[in-house]
């Protein structure tokens, strides 16, 4: 299950969707093939650029080679919801290659796009939302971000995990600022969504928030009613945040 049998994979998917394209009997067949052959393209394309497999105008190629194919896929189908969402799903796999925040953007702001156009074929496509929101929340459109994951929890529970992440990392950012009262807003709002680790979340704002309501705010009371929240919802704080919320509050509990 190694590199070459990625590519391996892909290059099949490409050969097959091929065949399907010049067999397919109408243009909505045809335009789910190219759908097929777009994302293998994009697949193969990023991984081989991810592990550096490949110069970046061999990239560059298979890029255009998808990009061009889920373009002839809406040209077929406009209507098709996953024609849009896999052009959008190839603009931000580029996105995230990207080094910088500008030429991510570059690339983010055509997967938004795209996305949304695809939301409006299908507004149920909650993997359309929840990519949606990773855009905003990666171009700092934070009202944005939050209501694309609020609308992606009354679709599926990955939304839950991404609003708390989402707030959670906000927070982090603000704390490492030096901007408490903003981080704890933050962190607070992340437990309140009420992820837990099963859900999937991986920003933790139980620790760094004890953290801030002992040694910075001395708000003891708060520091421990996050510890209590955090042992209800399975997370565990850092042995010494405990031993020194406790030394510092006079509690043990």
């Amino acid at each position: 299950m190694g590199q070459a049998w990625f590519l391996g994979a892909r290059d099949r998917e490409i050969e097959s969707s091929t065949r399907a394209i010049e067999a397919a009997r109408d243009d909505t067949h045809r335009a789910a093939a190219f759908v097929e052959r777009g994302r293998a393209y994009s697949e193969k394309a990023r991984y081989s650029r991810f592990f550096k497999l490949i110069p970046a105008a061999e990239y560059d190629r298979l890029f255009s080679l998808a990009v061009k194919d889920l373009d002839q896929s809406i040209a077929l189908d406009p209507g098709s919801a996953e024609a849009y969402f896999n052009l959008g799903q190839t603009y931000y796999d580029r996105a995230v290659l990207e080094e910088g925040k500008d030429a991510r953007k570059l690339w983010f702001d055509p997967a938004a796009a795209n996305f949304k156009k695809a939301i409006e074929r299908d507004g149920r496509n909650y993997v359309a939302w929840d990519r949606l929101g990773l855009v905003h929340e990666q171009n700092d459109e934070r009202e944005q971000a939050i209501s694309d994951y609020t609308t992606e929890m009354t679709l599926h529970p990955s939304g839950k995990a991404r609003l708390a992440d989402a707030y959670c990392n906000w927070g982090f950012s603000s704390q490492r600022e030096g901007n408490y009262d903003a981080a704890v807003a933050d962190y607070e709002k992340a437990i309140q969504v009420g992820a837990t680790p099963d859900d999937g979340c991986s920003c933790d704002p139980y620790n760094p928030l004890v953290a801030i309501y002992t040694t910075v705010n001395h708000q003891y009371d708060k520091g421990w009613d996050v510890v209590h929240k955090a042992q209800k919802s399975g997370r565990s704080i850092a042995t010494e945040i405990v031993e020194g919320l406790k030394k510092d509050s006079g509690r043990n509990n």
